[in-house]
């Protein structure tokens, strides 16, 4: 359906045009006539009826709606937008003198410098340390530090900090005295954009009643955002050939992702699989990344921060690489050029210790190792 739209002037040309048209003798429609106050007063009703009529058609269609419109187009289809990830990272508390014992609670609070962002600790019961009976980490005596995972108080894109800007600890701890990240938080994803949204409902509706990898595909893909995958068919997770399985390879940009994620994406995928066949879901096989190079940045220009500004980068770019995708070497000096326009010179640039492309073994991806800019 195309709509003709007009603005105020056309109408009013318009109703003048049929009124006169219909008379037998010349009207007065001079600005200010009670006629004309008429035919304005009535293009002004036609305008709000036009733009009632336009608000109608663009949220009956997914494809012109935006927010909570979008939202309900999808939920009569049991299709929902995916919600904001939070960033996680490690951070490391450290005291000056190590001689009692101390114990870091799980949700004990932290902050960047300016307190913009907060963060707050969260459970490994992976980690030799860690008390499950008191919900938190023991720092033995005669430790000076130990390194805990944080996440993002707050979900979204704001928690992916560089390295060294968390160092307020929010609630004070007995025997603690400072905080710091060592390494950039990740992961930390927005709410999903209409644009996403409605890319993703299109895949939804294709893939559904189809065991096919796009199906497979949009299952894994409605678990959460910043996950990148592989369906690796006829093969087994050795490597070798079985006909009839497959393996999905699954990755959040950690190079690790949690348990609870992989067995997220074994349950969807079983429920979509072809009948007769295997299947297996892993996490990556990591190859590291070390990037190492040499900046000249304009005079006048703080070097330090330059040099922070490109190894964010550097490190953000290859967090976001799909399982499966190479990093390629001359992309690096890009990055360090798009990442500041004070950069005048990238030179001594290395990538594991060579000038070659790093292409990730079956089942692999390449994450961020050493990142090495100065």
């Amino acid at each position: 359906m195309h709509l003709s739209l007009q603005n105020f002037t056309n109408l009013v040309e318009g109703m003048a045009a049929a009124v006169q048209g219909a008379a037998t003798s010349l009207l007065d429609l001079t600005v200010g006539s009670v006629l004309r106050a008429i035919l304005e007063a009535n293009a002004s009703l036609a305008l709000w009826l036009q733009w009632l009529i336009v608000q109608v058609l663009a949220t009956t269609r997914l494809a012109t709606s935006t927010g909570s419109d979008c939202d309900s187009f999808g939920a009569d289809f049991g299709f929902l937008r995916l919600p904001a990830v939070a960033a996680t990272g490690n951070v490391t508390f450290s005291r000056f003198s190590p001689s009692v014992a101390a114990f870091i609670p799980v949700g004990t609070n932290l902050s960047t410098s300016d307190n913009s962002q907060g963060f707050a600790v969260i459970a490994n019961t992976a980690n030799p340390v860690f008390n499950a009976a008191l919900s938190g980490y023991n720092l033995a005596a005669g430790i000076a530090s130990l390194t805990v995972p944080a996440a993002a108080t707050t979900a979204g894109t704001a928690g992916n900090v560089q390295p060294d800007s968390i160092s307020v600890v929010a609630s004070a701890i007995a025997g603690v005295d400072t905080v710091t990240n060592a390494q950039a938080f990740a992961g930390g994803v927005n709410a999903e954009s209409d644009a996403a949204f409605r890319a993703r409902f299109g895949n939804y509706l294709a893939g559904l009643s189809k065991a096919t990898n796009a199906a497979i595909g949009s299952a894994i893909e409605g678990i959460q955002q910043g996950l990148s995958y592989v369906i690796d068919e006829n093969i087994n997770q050795m490597g070798a050939a079985q006909m009839g399985h497959f393996v999905v390879t699954v990755d959040d940009g950690s190079g690790a992702p949690p348990a609870a994620l992989v067995a997220s994406v074994q349950q969807i995928v079983g429920a979509i699989r072809p009948v007769g066949s295997s299947f297996a879901v892993q996490g990556p096989v990591v190859l590291q990344a070390d990037v190492s190079m040499t900046l000249t940045s304009q005079a006048g220009v703080s070097h330090q921060i330059v040099v922070a500004t490109v190894a964010g980068a550097v490190e953000d770019y290859i967090d976001g690489l799909s399982v499966g995708a190479t990093l390629n070497y001359t992309r690096l000096a890009q990055l360090a050029y798009d990442a500041s326009s004070a950069v005048t010179n990238v030179s001594a640039v290395l990538l594991n210790g060579g000038t070659s492309d790093l292409v990730p073994p079956l089942f692999g991806a390449v994450r961020p190792g050493t990142v090495t800019v100065s």
